[in-house]
């Protein structure tokens, strides 16, 4: 817009010698500035976030007098749109960043268990339930292996699938049918929120009956922070706190299909008969030098980036917890850290915990 103004605001300047001496040049001009007013009239953007970590744009506009609203990737946005500044997480507003440890961790909460023992190696506001994100997944997992249905049992995605609340993107075409088996896979390895909610609208009872379960069983694993409300994770009011998240790996690790599903790094899926590839969230999976049992990912704005881990690191079954990370790499680079530190460690299995520093901070309520 600005060269077009420019080169209007030449021509006008020219000499009437100019102006007859080009006169095709002139006339090619108007065509294309009246052509781009009739085709949009206003456009109005919105920022949005889906939990698979993919910033979404809202795009509003009004094409030849009709209302046209499309999502797109926000790397394809216009660069306003993508410069809109991200909400501050339930962890910023307890005030948790805040925090330091002696790693210097990006995560506002961390938590690493040894797996055997239960010892505490490492500590950060473990105990302040926050938003969870796609971290839900793994209990949405265990719900379903638990209730022992089909999983051959092609199921179908339907519009109650699609997100409305975060306008996530997805892969799965409403109308697209896969086996439970493949549902849950992409579920895990690739935070795919359709799936998620497909499985648990597919539950006895429907999806109110699946949330259900989903509290029943984290009650049952000693988990009292933690209340879930939908099976993918999008929602908010999807809490737990470091502390029960371990419990919740733990659980699930013992499942062989939790750990293979989870730690799959690509696979090839058939939906509706139409071949689809996916790719884990974690690329950490993929790298030789980790061994990686069971991982989860999860982001929404409200809980920034997280993840769960349980890996072999130095001769010890580790479970790692990272909550509310800054950076989209930063909570696989603060597991690295940690799997740094433990590698330093003396090759002891008594190894005294070490905790940061804490700070007074209040759980956001939980829902009832």
């Amino acid at each position: 817009m600005q060269a077009s103004g420019a080169g209007a605001g030449a021509g006008a300047g020219a000499t009437e010698q100019a102006k007859k001496a080009k006169p095709a040049k002139v006339a090619k001009k108007k065509p294309k500035r009246k052509a781009k007013a009739k085709t949009t009239k206003k456009r109005k953007e919105v920022a949005v976030a889906g939990d698979n970590g993919q910033r979404m744009v809202r795009r509003v506009r009004t094409v030849n007098g009709k209302r046209v609203v499309t999502y797109h990737p926000a790397r394809t946005a216009a660069a306003g749109a993508v410069a809109v500044a991200a909400a501050a997480t339930a962890g910023d507003k307890a005030g948790l960043h805040k925090t330091d440890d002696p790693l210097s961790l990006r995560s506002s909460v961390a938590y690493v268990v040894d797996q055997n023992s239960a010892e505490v190696l490492f500590e950060k506001n473990a105990n302040v339930a926050l938003p969870i994100a796609s971290i839900t997944k793994l209990m949405t997992g265990m719900v379903v292996m638990e209730a022992k249905q089909d999983l051959d049992e092609v199921l179908r995605v339907t519009d109650a699938d699609v997100d409305r609340l975060k306008y996530s993107s997805s892969r799965l075409s409403v109308g697209s049918r896969m086996t439970r088996r493949e549902l849950l896979h992409i579920t895990l390895m690739s935070s795919e929120n359709r799936a998620a909610s497909a499985l648990g609208r597919n539950y006895p009872g429907g999806i109110e009956a699946f949330v259900t379960a989903m509290n029943a069983k984290a009650r049952a694993l000693g988990m009292m922070d933690t209340h879930y409300v939908d099976s993918s994770g999008l929602s908010s009011r999807n809490v737990s706190s470091a502390r029960d998240l371990v419990k919740l790996v733990m659980a699930a690790h013992e499942d062989p299909l939790l750990r293979e599903f989870s730690t799959t790094p690509k696979s090839t899926v058939q939906a509706s008969g139409r071949t689809m590839h996916y790719a884990n969230t974690n690329y950490l999976v993929s790298l030789p030098d980790w061994n990686i049992g069971l991982q989860k990912t999860g982001f929404i704005n409200e809980a920034g980036r997280c993840l769960v881990m349980q890996a072999m690191i130095h001769g010890r079954n580790v479970v790692m917890v990272f909550l509310d990370s800054k950076g989209k790499m930063s909570r696989t680079a603060d597991a690295g850290r940690i799997r740094r530190w433990i590698e330093s460690l003396p090759d002891r299995m008594d190894v005294d915990a070490v905790r940061a520093p804490t700070i007074t901070a209040s759980a956001p309520a939980l829902p009832h």
